[in-house]
């Protein structure tokens, strides 16, 4: 998309040269006209000129600076289009257009058709000349301006006679306007001299200071404090030190431009839902009538704080009667973890409790008495933490629990490194198993990857517990057996081996 080429205070010039103006005739120019560094105006009078006359001086200087931007800025915009040489008869939107040819001629009626956006720009760009015949004619429909269209001339222009040209011409040499040639808009030459000869050349109105607030990055939440920012321009070209008020939150903020025209403030909104963020230009030093002036407003949506969020996580491998199933959730304030947090997890014969680590995670163990459909749930009862989390609840779990399977039972058991110090084994693991039905003082022998790594014996409630050090070899096994006698027959179970999560 083109956008409009900052001329800064070139923009007040009709006509700007490098070496010389020259004239002949009763030229009129309305607007500045001057010439720098080391040049001469001749021909005025009689020719008239609206403005000011600059030769050689500061502000022509300056002028001078500003052209050679408004260049660099026209040359370096990404073309749009390319077009015949010959734009004669042709209708054109806005954009950026070059010729194959790197030139451009007129010799008939251009439109130029804004599509009824008055703030459409009309860039041409050449990479020689561009060269108007006495019929050439620039024409301007739905809201196209002379003051958003713009010749990038690589070389020099020259406007034939009687033509009517509209926009600002930029040519990096010369421009020659023959007799009668009408130009609304500027005739600004880099490098050498202006010719006229009893031409009209009216600056287009000069544009006022725009703000225009930024739009706003990531989303925008209830209580939480928003960057905001603004870009002021006088002319296209950025206006720094000026203060910039920005209203819409809680609390209006004032903030002052920095040297590329953006101000940058913060402001919180204290309700959800719709609203806007206006910016005014409160006080300014610049060329432009920038004080007073305000920005479209700008439409955000304010959404909710996040409340505490509790999650249980999948239980992993089978659930059985009368086998203790580790069972997990996260907690989070906001999208973070919440540490030490106290979670009470229910569903199971008791009730467990268990409090949150570094991640936001707890842990425990439920048992399940009976066979079917079981529903787990993971309630905050206590956590200190910006979120109102106490009494938070999780949404329930739903878990089928199968019955025991004969009269030996092993709980799913996970593997962890041993540490502080990995000795004697470098991994560890609980192992358990459980007889259906409960019988004291029984020997169970357990064995991962084939390997025996103890014995231990059932307690009254028929469990046998075994805190068993395991190999690098036998952490890769996905399952331990155990073997027992119970009233003189053998009986065997499998129970499943997986790393622990989270990590222990």
């Amino acid at each position: 998309m083109a956008t409009s080429v900052p001329l800064g205070t070139a923009a007040t010039y009709g006509v700007l040269a490098n070496t010389a103006i020259t004239n002949t005739g009763p030229t009129v120019v309305a607007g500045n006209l001057g010439v720098s560094p080391a040049g001469a105006v001749t021909g005025f009078p009689p020719g008239t000129v609206t403005g000011t006359i600059h030769v050689n001086d500061a502000a022509a200087a300056q002028a001078q600076a500003d052209l050679l931007v408004g260049y660099a800025n026209a040359l370096s915009q990404p073309v749009t289009g390319t077009v015949a040489t010959e734009l004669g008869g042709t209708t054109l939107t806005p954009g950026v257009y070059t010729a194959a040819s790197g030139t451009f001629s007129l010799n008939g009626t251009l439109t130029l058709d804004a599509q009824g956006n008055p703030n459409a720009v009309f860039i041409f760009k050449m990479t020689t000349t561009l060269i108007t015949g006495a019929a050439g004619n620039v024409n301007l429909i739905n809201q196209a301006q002379s003051a958003n269209v713009f010749w990038q001339v690589g070389s020099s222009a020259t406007l034939g006679a009687g033509s009517t040209i509209r926009g600002s011409i930029l040519a990096f040499t010369s421009i020659t306007a023959t007799t009668g040639a009408t130009v609304d808009g500027r005739l600004l030459a880099l490098g050498a001299a202006v010719t006229l000869d009893s031409n009209a050349v009216t600056v287009p109105p000069l544009s006022t200071c725009q703000v225009v607030v930024q739009p706003v990055a990531g989303p925008v939440v209830v209580g939480q404090p928003t960057p905001v920012s603004a870009l002021v321009t006088c002319n296209g070209l950025p206006v720094s030190g000026a203060s910039v008020t920005f209203t819409g939150g809680a609390v209006p903020v004032s903030a002052t431009t920095n040297a590329a025209g953006i101000a940058t403030g913060s402001l919180t909104f204290n309700t959800a839902g719709p609203a806007t963020i206006t910016a005014t230009v409160t006080a300014a030093g610049s060329g432009c009538a920038c004080t007073g002036v305000v920005s479209a407003p700008l439409p955000i949506t304010v959404t909710p704080q996040p409340s505490c969020l509790v999650v249980i996580q999948p239980v992993a491998g089978p659930v059985a009667v009368g086998q203790p199933t580790p069972v997990s959730a996260v907690v989070t304030c906001n999208g973070l973890p919440v540490v030490g947090g106290s979670v009470t997890f229910t569903g199971g014969a008791v009730p467990v409790t268990a409090t949150t680590n570094a991640a936001g995670v707890a842990t425990g163990t439920l048992t399940f008495n009976t066979s079917g459909t079981a529903t787990v749930t993971a309630t905050v009862t206590a956590a200190g933490t910006a979120c109102a989390c106490t009494g938070v609840a999780s949404a329930p779990l739903t878990i089928p629990v199968t019955p025991a399977t004969g009269p030996l039972s092993l709980a799913p058991a996970c593997w962890h490194v041993n540490l502080p110090f990995p000795i004697p084994s470098v991994f560890a693991a609980t192992l358990t198993a459980t007889l259906t039905p409960a019988q004291a003082g029984v020997t169970v022998n357990f064995f991962v990857y084939g390997l025996p790594v103890g014995s231990a014996v059932t307690n009254a409630n028929g469990i046998a517990t075994l805190n068993a050090g395991l190999s690098i070899l036998q952490i890769s096994a996905s399952s331990y057996t155990a073997t027992a006698t119970v009233g003189g027959v053998p009986v065997q179970a499998t129970g499943a081996l997986r790393p622990c999560f989270p990590p222990v």
